[in-house]
């Protein structure tokens, strides 16, 4: 029984670890991407309103989303998927959008990265309750502990007003997307990454048509420099729409809970991009946080096992 059970683990490690190989990768590519998002919506946070900034990305998004539906004939979702395709819209199409943009109004891009380092905890509660797999204890131990860090910190850095606005913003950004990432990834059992995303954008699309034509401004959009429309298109087209095709498919490849740790990454990648690229001041307890949570991810994964691993049954003693 021994060397049966042996063989059996030994003959499914090597396409289990191609598997997971391919998970990281493209988890990270779509971090790198994710981690994009604080800087340019603050670029857009003195051009546009949060309102416009979260709906005219989803938008343009899309618009491009229908165009590659329609040119690979992609099969129209039945009616229990496009209900969970309408609760992903809610998280990333609406919630996190719109979120993210009213709170990089009110905090700096360093510190509103360190904020989302919760969302791998509210990825993987929101994985559990859709997927009903059961994570150990340890691994919430480490998640909780992380997330219990993120708000410590937070609340340490800023005043009540930053508080209330800025960062509760954040919070409820990482709720939402938390829920979206976790409907969007057990989806992506059933159907391919990218088309997830797309039906998400389209059947959201009408809504978001109505919604973005109230707040649409003649004056605002004929005042947006290059800078404002790079960052536009970037979050539109990447963010929202070609980053979800890698993520959705390392969500379904690796396991919600184990990849969606990835995005305690995010806040270290967020934070190297605004010391570069937006001018803000290198900060030693920022860059600790980071190290602490990068830390923790390390620690986190080594809690779980492999996503579709064997199960080694040991013979009983006699």
């Amino acid at each position: 029984m021994k060397n049966l059970n042996t063989t059996i683990s030994s003959s499914a490690r090597p396409g289990r670890s191609s598997q997971d190989v391919q998970a990281y990768l493209l988890g990270l590519i779509s971090v790198a991407a994710f981690a994009l998002t604080l800087p340019f919506a603050k670029v857009l946070a003195g051009q546009l309103s949060a309102l416009q900034i979260g709906l005219f990305r989803s938008l343009l998004a899309g618009c491009a989303a229908v165009p590659i539906l329609v040119a690979t004939r992609s099969s129209f979702p039945n009616r229990s998927q496009l209900k969970r395709l309408f609760a992903t819209s809610l998280g990333i199409v609406y919630g996190f959008p719109i979120l993210t943009a009213l709170g990089m109004a009110y905090v700096p891009v360093s510190h509103g990265g360190v904020v989302l380092a919760a969302l791998p905890l509210s990825t993987s509660i929101f994985g559990t309750l859709i997927t009903r797999t059961r994570p150990p204890l340890s691994f919430w131990i480490v998640s909780i502990l992380g997330f219990a860090a993120v708000v410590a910190f937070t609340l340490s850095r800023h005043e009540l007003q930053g508080v209330y606005v800025g960062d509760l913003a954040l919070f409820g950004a990482v709720l939402l997307a938390g829920f979206g990432y976790a409907q969007g990834g057990a989806l992506s059992k059933e159907m391919k990454g990218w088309e997830v995303m797309c039906w998400t954008l389209a059947i959201s699309l009408p809504i978001v048509v109505v919604l973005s034509a109230c707040v649409f401004s003649k004056t605002a959009v004929e005042g947006l420099n290059g800078a404002g429309w790079g960052a536009l298109a970037f979050l539109a087209f990447v963010n929202s729409l070609l980053g979800f095709f890698s993520w959705n498919r390392a969500l379904a490849l690796g396991g919600i809970q184990r990849i969606s740790q990835l995005q305690l990454l995010q806040p270290f990648v967020t934070y190297a991009y605004s010391v570069a690229f937006m001018h803000e001041l290198f900060d030693w307890p920022t860059l600790a946080m980071c190290a602490v949570v990068i830390l923790l991810v390390v620690v986190s994964k080594r809690t779980l096992a492999p996503a579709g691993a064997p199960v080694i049954v040991k013979p009983a003693v006699r």
